[in-house]
């Protein structure tokens, strides 16, 4: 390993794909419960967790603290190592500037060494992607600066579209206006959104129904997806397996070789987007 790579848990990473990364704490409460989310997906328990967002409860997430990324990176810094952390968007959490401001202050204190903050314009596979190629890179042997100039050139190429099946904790959120998400609940309008170049959430379309917004996912990758041989395409759901086994079925027709990873989707911008999330990730030609 060239360098030491880091990132969380809303990269939504399973135990699988997590050989040379290493997963900071994320925290958040229901109903004011505390939860420390500390490895993969596969142990987050999504049945409950979405089913109770359906019965009303709160979910509140917590950003990321410039304390924590002194405490994780000083000792890797302290034994010769170089640091890359991908962090979720800036457009949408607070966490990228407070780990930016630990790197800055660490960078100060160990003049030797590098630290890089990967703005990954995205949340769950859109970082988490990048975090797998960062770990690829590191094992490669290839310089932290080379690897970090890399990892920024492709988030410009990790395509992240969803639909919801409730706009209401859209609208909880303010991605959508009330009236939006009235007028759309009661027209069964299912939005595609993406996170665009900024790192902010936005709608691209707008499909009639949930089987046309499946089928609108399937389209985006159609349209932007590049046939390289490493090539792999993650599905997430909020607890709608049934959804995200059909999208996949429609990925694998356009190629029928690439590998398809489908998993429960993070509880950290899945209390943002709510139960029905559906969400499709791959590396593209264009955001």
């Amino acid at each position: 390993m060239s360098f030491m790579v880091f990132t969380d848990g809303s990269a939504n990473l399973p135990g699988s794909l997590l050989e040379g990364i290493t997963l900071l704490p994320s925290t958040y409460t229901v109903d004011d419960v505390p939860y420390t989310y500390l490895g993969d997906i596969e142990n987050f328990d999504m049945h409950s967790y979405y089913d109770g967002l359906r019965q009303g409860r709160v979910v509140k997430t917590s950003l990321l603290n410039t304390e924590l990324f002194l405490e994780s990176f000083v000792p890797y810094m302290k034994s010769g190592q170089d640091v890359v952390y991908i962090a979720m968007s800036s457009g949408i959490s607070g966490t990228f500037n407070a780990a930016q401001i630990a790197a800055d202050q660490l960078m100060e204190e160990f003049p030797g060494r590098y630290v890089h903050i990967v703005d990954s314009h995205g949340c769950g596979f859109g970082s988490g992607m990048l975090a797998i190629k960062g770990a690829q890179l590191s094992k490669a042997g290839v310089p932290v600066r080379e690897a970090s100039r890399q990892l920024d050139d492709l988030v410009e190429h990790c395509c992240q579209y969803f639909t919801v099946d409730d706009l209401n904790f859209l609208k909880r959120t303010g991605r959508v206006s009330g009236a939006a998400a009235m007028i759309g609940t009661a027209l069964n309008i299912k939005p595609i959104l993406y996170g665009d170049s900024t790192g902010h959430i936005v709608s691209c379309q707008n499909c009639h129904g949930r089987k046309k917004a499946v089928q609108a996912l399937a389209e985006k990758y159609k349209a932007k997806r590049m046939d390289t041989e490493d090539q792999r395409v993650y599905i997430s759901n909020g607890d709608c397996p049934e959804d995200a086994e059909k999208l996949k079925s429609m990925i694998l027709e356009i190629t029928p070789d690439v590998p398809v990873l489908i998993c429960p989707h993070e509880p950290f911008s899945g209390a943002h987007v709510g139960p029905g999330m559906l969400g499709l990730f791959f590396f593209g030609t264009e955001r």
